[in-house]
């Protein structure tokens, strides 16, 4: 278009303006890098410890023969070696991942593969060590959290959504299944399903595990009967199980969307506090270019 020509009386110019906003305070960033590396840690000893006993039931006592899930390994028709998987009475052939791994380029019978466990080798009582140690780490962590997160209110406002979020929460599921997220002023804060998402993993799931984590400890329970609560050890066991795998979805979840959304502003904003929004201004009316 020509210097000095005015514009149809439908044509509207679009800008994009950069802004800036100081997202996440250091405490926060400190306590979720702390995060990542204790459930990382948890995760791969918790593996090891279920090495051991790679099996799951519900109650107070061990029913060997009949385990709600099992992870072993037995042998084919043809005298071969398979790794097996039980879930509910149904066996699935699980060989290379679980059940049956290579450790050392031979073939080994364990639930979850070396790479999955701290340490490697099979070892109980080392992955109890660093189960124990993170899991103490990531308790003082969460309680720091939780008491900076609601003395500023910043629990409040990450956790808990707005009403006119609330009202669009069909808008925010549409949203994320095409990949479409919020822009401007809305990028300012954590959508509806971000909030409503951390709200049952940070006060329902991780307190979940917690507690039921402790009530496997006969320390404590020799104290306070927390199994009581499950309706037996093994119940807690096997809850205790089906939280972290929730929480490993959650991470999986997490991560594709910070790649979808833009790694490089989210990482950022995790890692300096900083965030840009991308402000999209549309003129109304015509206008001319100069």
């Amino acid at each position: 278009m020509a210097a000095g020509s005015a514009l149809a009386k439908d044509d509207v110019v679009e800008t994009v303006r950069r802004r800036w906003m100081f997202r996440h305070p250091l405490v926060i960033r400190f306590a979720h890098w702390i995060n990542v590396v204790c459930l990382a840690i948890l995760l791969m000893s918790g593996l090891q410890i279920f090495n051991a006993h790679p099996a799951l039931y519900w109650g107070a006592a061990s029913t060997f023969d009949t385990p709600f899930v099992a992870i072993t390994d037995d042998q084919r028709d043809d005298g071969s070696a398979r790794g097996v998987t039980y879930v509910a009475g149904k066996s699935f052939d699980t060989s290379g991942w679980l059940g049956l791994s290579t450790f050392n380029g031979e073939a080994t019978g364990r639930a979850f593969p070396a790479w999955m466990t701290v340490p490697a080798h099979q070892d109980l009582a080392t992955g109890r060590r660093w189960h124990f140690l993170f899991a103490w780490a990531f308790v003082i962590n969460g309680l720091i959290y939780l008491i900076y997160g609601i003395g500023t209110g910043q629990l409040r406002r990450r956790l808990i959504p707005d009403g006119d979020q609330m009202r669009g929460f069909g808008s925010s599921i549409r949203e994320h299944l095409t990949l479409h997220f919020p822009e401007g002023d809305e990028a300012k804060r954590y959508n509806v399903l971000q909030k409503l998402t951390y709200f049952v993993v940070v006060l329902i799931l991780l307190p979940l595990m917690l507690v039921t984590g402790l009530s496997m400890s006969p320390g404590v329970n020799a104290v306070v009967p927390l199994p009581d609560l499950f309706g037996g050890r093994q119940s807690a066991r096997t809850i205790h199980f089906i939280v972290t795998n929730l929480l490993v979805l959650f991470v999986i979840v997490h991560v594709l969307l910070v790649l979808a959304s833009g790694v490089w502003n989210n990482m950022r904003s995790m890692l300096t506090g900083w965030y840009v929004i991308e402000r999209r201004k549309l003129p109304a009316g015509p206008e001319k270019i100069r």
